[in-house]
């Protein structure tokens, strides 16, 4: 795994478990330039809770997906998430060179849930304070065999995993190319997908911490297609908002209220597990992004229910396109979806 920003820009290939997203960038004068972007809807069936079920329908939408935007894309970056994968933060006391990697590793070894001869461990110095001669590390792992189905998939699609990331700090890196960050906020960024929802949370202006919870946008489509009996095509359609006056508007948001239950509640505890943490008391705002930000009726169900205030982000805000990209879909109405994908497009590799 690489958490590094120096060296050259690569595709981000993110592969959700509705769709797989693409983006790649070229880098001219400190600014990022689209230069070819793709979604490609799958299966609901071919990633469940992040393992992989179905992987030539993988294969094919990979394949297809860069035909589509760029045949000459070899290398990616892409990103994990889930049970497999652990990020953590510790405090410890300020250290340099191999006696530091030495001190950060043993900690590792204590905190990973994971035997430590099964995963791959990779770790950033965040912050180093002098006056108290203490440093902020990030501890990311993620068990081997985990990781290892992920990297054969994309070894067998003909294309080269050079980076490997997680969807929490992807969404980091996707929000500090976009945004000025407010030392003076404290911000949850909140990445809603189909089966795992990342929580990235910002305090003081950097990374504090961040957590991953298995629910998401899947318990909306399976009531969805359950209560208005719809195939899985036009379950989807609706879950993105596209079915408008052929849906009951009133039924779909109760429908979309009363299936969020396990989804609030998991927000719920992952915010008050930081405010504890963190010691602070309030949250200042969400940013949601992924393709729970584009369900009708659930942005504002969110941010009624924790009493935060939500607004959706657009990761392409900095960066330039042309337009004819854009051809067969508004950008507001996909963008949510590219976040992983624009993070994991700014990373660099040597």
């Amino acid at each position: 795994m690489a958490l590094g920003k120096k060296g050259r820009t690569v595709a981000g290939l993110d592969i959700g478990a509705n769709s797989i997203k693409l983006v790649k960038f070229e880098e001219k004068g400190g600014a990022y330039i689209l230069k070819a972007l793709g979604i490609k809807e799958i299966s609901p069936d071919a990633i469940v809770d992040e393992e992989i079920k179905d992987r030539d329908a993988l294969i094919y939408g990979i394949q297809s997906l860069i035909d589509q935007c760029d045949p000459r894309i070899k290398d990616v970056a892409l990103a994990v998430a889930g049970h497999g994968v652990l990020n953590d933060k510790i405090t410890m006391d300020k250290k340099t060179g191999n006696e530091a990697e030495q001190a950060i590793l043993f900690e590792a070894e204590q905190r990973s849930p994971f035997d430590v001869d099964d995963v791959s461990l990779d770790y950033h110095v965040i912050k180093v304070n002098e006056e108290t001669s203490k440093m902020d590390v990030l501890l990311v792992a993620a068990r081997k065999d985990f990781l290892k189905s992920y990297l054969d998939l994309i070894l067998d699609a003909g294309l080269r995993p050079v980076l490997v990331d997680t969807e929490a700090l992807a969404l980091l890196n996707a929000y500090e190319i976009n945004y000025e960050i407010n030392p003076e906020k404290v911000t949850a960024l909140v990445n809603l997908g189909f089966d795992t929802t990342n929580l990235t949370f910002i305090k003081d202006g950097v990374y504090h911490s961040a957590r991953d919870i298995s629910s998401g946008a899947r318990m909306l489509y399976e009531s969805i297609m359950k209560e208005f009996r719809l195939n899985p095509e036009l379950a989807l359609k609706t879950l993105k908002g596209e079915m408008g006056s052929s849906i009951d508007q009133d039924m779909l948001k109760a429908t979309v209220v009363t299936s969020s239950e396990e989804l609030i509640s998991g927000l719920e505890v992952a915010i008050s597990y930081f405010k504890s943490s963190a010691k602070i008391s309030n949250l200042d705002w969400i940013v949601l992004s992924g393709g729970g930000a584009l369900i009708p009726f659930l942005p504002e169900f969110i941010q009624s229910k924790l009493n935060i205030t939500v607004e959706i982000i657009n990761p392409l805000r900095n960066i330039e396109y042309d337009p004819d990209i854009f051809r067969q879909a508004q950008p507001e109405k996909i963008a949510p979806l590219l976040t992983i994908a624009v993070g994991l497009a700014a990373r660099k590799v040597k």
